[in-house]
């Protein structure tokens, strides 16, 4: 439903066309690798695989190609975890029918776009930081771990994980532990409330 209110406010405009549309983003980066795109609009919160997850490997697999994000939290943890990701753009879902058009042109330019708490949040951000003379933290997990983790949460068994990854369930097993001890966890309840503090699933 999502996608099809999407489709019409986009597909109403004479410079922009929908070439493809998927349900979570595995399927949108498998799309993004087959598909003659100028830009890829993600939704912050997908099954198998998140916006970010997906953002951060079509940063790296097609750098050319601008992401922008869409994302019904006004949050910033979600707004810095996209643009690390490497999204050229954050737009909110509540303001979608005003900002996406504009958005998609801005980040076709080479522009970026965020919406306007957005820009104050990563104003204030970046002014505490210097003021505290601080770097940005490092992500204690991997991007893979951050899969498994995702998959773990939603409550996915780690034969599964292991058929959705391409990698073995012995191999999912040592990402799960390693995971829970950089965390300091111990099971599967904390690491789903943890994938929802970090935007992986939806709680």
């Amino acid at each position: 439903m999502v996608r099809r209110g999407l489709r019409h406010v986009l597909e109403g405009e004479p410079d922009l066309m929908v070439m493809a549309e998927a349900g979570d983003g595995a399927e949108a980066v498998e799309l993004a690798r087959t598909t003659p795109l100028d830009l890829a609009i993600l939704d912050v919160s997908m099954p198998r695989m998140t916006g970010l997850q997906a953002a951060a490997i079509l940063a790296n697999e097609r750098p050319e190609l601008p992401v922008l994000m869409l994302s019904m939290h006004d949050n910033e943890q979600y707004l810095f975890e996209a643009l690390k990701a490497g999204a050229s753009g954050y737009v909110l879902k509540s303001g979608a029918d005003r900002d996406l058009v504009g958005a998609c042109r801005a980040v076709l330019r080479g522009e970026p776009f965020l919406y306007p708490t957005g820009i104050a949040a990563l104003i204030r951000d970046f002014l505490d930081r210097a003021r505290d003379g601080e770097a940005a933290p490092i992500d204690p997990l991997t991007p893979r771990e951050l899969e498994v983790v995702k998959l773990v949460a939603e409550a996915h068994t780690s034969e599964q994980i292991a058929q959705l990854l391409g990698i073995s369930r012995k191999t999912v097993e040592r990402h799960r532990e390693r995971v829970l001890a950089k965390l300091g966890m111990r099971d599967r309840v904390e690491l789903t409330r943890y994938a929802i503090r970090r935007g992986l699933i939806e709680p």
